[in-house]
């Protein structure tokens, strides 16, 4: 049975007089996967730094597996199960594909980032990172410097260094912006396969609404900062909150 793994409480941020976060309040269980929408400017993008520890709060507090983490560093929320793709980019651009998964890997395995430990007799970390770049289709791109890679690859290595960490929470801000047509399937695939194997949360803010109808187990509508609507895919994206926000409407009753 599904169980709530991450818990924000009233969680708050204001920048000056401006509240851009207001006292949302949300769980998120263990296998299922929560589409995070709203008009720009709502509030998506500033809840996810908050969870994953980029900027500070105001007000409010994180929960991890009943563990408050509010205080925690990006890095201790990292290793406590918190998974955000950027956090583990362009760790070394002049490095091949393969070595910076790799280095995730040893991370993970807490070998620490030492580039003189990849001998040989670390093979089976080799191999699960050869094994995570086939699942993204980066295989053929493991010997190549991260510097070279198109944009849509870039991403489909976040993903791929992503999964190397193996958090408790995956959270996915727009994953697929910025790729072509014929890259995005790629990236929306690995996360309906992650989604598939119900053990872990994952998060995702995305505009594309073909996208959500087709992940979303629920959706969040963020606006103002507020926690607006939180439910069933096809009742939420059916209201007036969602309706009015995509349109460009107000809402004035939020």
């Amino acid at each position: 049975m599904s169980r709530v793994i991450l818990q924000t409480h009233d969680l708050t941020v204001r920048f000056g007089g401006h509240v851009a976060v207001d006292h949302v309040s949300c769980g998120f269980k263990t296998g299922e996967l929560t589409a995070i929408v709203g008009p720009n400017g709502a509030g998506k993008t500033t809840y996810f730094n908050l969870i994953s520890g980029q900027i500070p709060s105001s007000e409010g507090r994180v929960d991890l597996n009943g563990r408050d983490i509010t205080r925690m560093s990006v890095s201790q929320r990292c290793d406590m199960g918190i998974g955000r793709a950027f956090q583990l980019t362009n760790l070394f651009p002049n490095l091949s594909v393969l070595e910076n998964v790799r280095l995730v890997i040893q991370a993970k395995a807490k070998m620490g980032f030492n580039l003189f430990s990849m001998a040989d007799s670390h093979a089976e970390i080799t191999d699960r990172a050869v094994a995570v770049l086939d699942k993204v289709k980066l295989y053929d791109l493991c010997e190549e410097p991260v510097s070279v890679l198109s944009h849509g690859n870039q991403r489909k290595l976040e993903v791929a260094m992503l999964i190397a960490l193996e958090p408790l929470v995956y959270m996915f801000d727009e994953p697929t912006a910025g790729m072509s047509v014929d890259e995005a399937p790629v990236v929306l695939d690995l996360i309906a396969e992650l989604k598939a194997e119900k053990d872990r949360t994952i998060l995702l803010v995305e505009h594309k609404m073909d996208v959500i109808r087709t992940l979303a187990d629920r959706i969040i509508v963020l606006h103002n900062g507020a926690l607006a609507a939180d439910g069933d895919p096809a009742e939420v994206m059916a209201s007036d909150v969602v309706q009015e926000a995509y349109m460009g409407k107000e809402l004035d009753n939020v």
